[in-house]
């Protein structure tokens, strides 16, 4: 089973908790991918480089300025210290944005309705590079920058990264993916971490999303989800950890 593991921000602004999951990533068996998001870095760097942030809908938008941050800041800091800490648990990671290899081709968003600057929507992966990484027993470590065929760098949505992977590796053999943030799992009472709700289906998601349990940015997650599963993935966990398949978490299949 191919394990496609997605962290964000959260995990990755807290010193403790990536130590903690990068731990628990490194003890997991058989292949498996890293996929990552960029955290408050780059707001932090932007501000104080004078460059203003810019939040549309809860997503950033990237103007030339600020792909060049969000460049230096996911494809370098971020990626790397995650690749050495992985390299420091004895596993043999590399780091990779959508340019390497030809890894992730995406092309530029559509201006209209919102014109969110140079943000890529993906069209492809490489399958032949993923397939000889983990042939390879190497851990391919991603960030959420992509290319056009042009060249052009592009800042894409992590989760998105994360879903064109695992369906990339299902075209290889059985896949899991694993979105890994702050919470147990989909809550039914954001206060109540025991509320989880195990187990997520179509008919499931519209209760839930009629009921106004699932709203803001869990409701593209649990989209991705359900439609990576329609496409050949076998299950995506949204979860607070990797590796302990008896914590409590929320399982999307259909």
């Amino acid at each position: 089973m191919i394990k496609v593991v997605k962290i964000g921000g959260n995990v990755i602004d807290n010193p403790a908790a990536l130590a903690q999951f990068l731990d628990d990533f490194a003890a997991l068996q058989g292949p498996k991918i890293l996929v990552h998001g960029g955290g408050k870095e780059a707001t932090r760097l932007s501000g104080a480089m004078g460059i203003e942030t810019t939040m549309i809908n809860g997503r950033r938008v990237t103007d030339g300025a600020t792909l060049e941050v969000v460049t230096m800041v996911y494809a370098g800091l971020i990626n790397k210290r995650i690749v050495s800490g992985l390299q420091a648990r004895g596993v043999n990671a590399l780091g990779l944005t959508g340019a390497d290899g030809r890894a992730i081709v995406s092309h530029r968003r559509p201006a209209a309705p919102v014109d969110y600057g140079f943000v890529g929507d993906i069209d492809s992966v490489n399958r032949e590079l993923i397939e000889s990484l983990l042939g390879r027993q190497i851990v391919p470590v991603f960030c959420a920058i992509t290319c056009d065929a042009a060249g052009q760098l592009l800042n894409s949505n992590a989760d998105s990264v994360a879903g064109a992977v695992a369906l990339c590796a299902a075209s290889i053999g059985e896949t899991e993916l694993h979105f890994c943030f702050d919470k147990q799992g989909v809550l039914l009472d954001i206060d109540d971490p025991k509320s989880i709700v195990e187990e997520i289906n179509e008919s499931k998601f519209a209760e839930l999303k009629s009921q106004g349990v699932v709203h803001s940015g869990m409701l593209p997650k649990i989209e991705n989800a359900l439609s990576v599963c329609r496409q050949g993935v076998n299950s995506v966990f949204i979860e607070a950890g990797v590796g302990d398949t008896y914590a409590p978490r929320t399982r999307v299949r259909l």
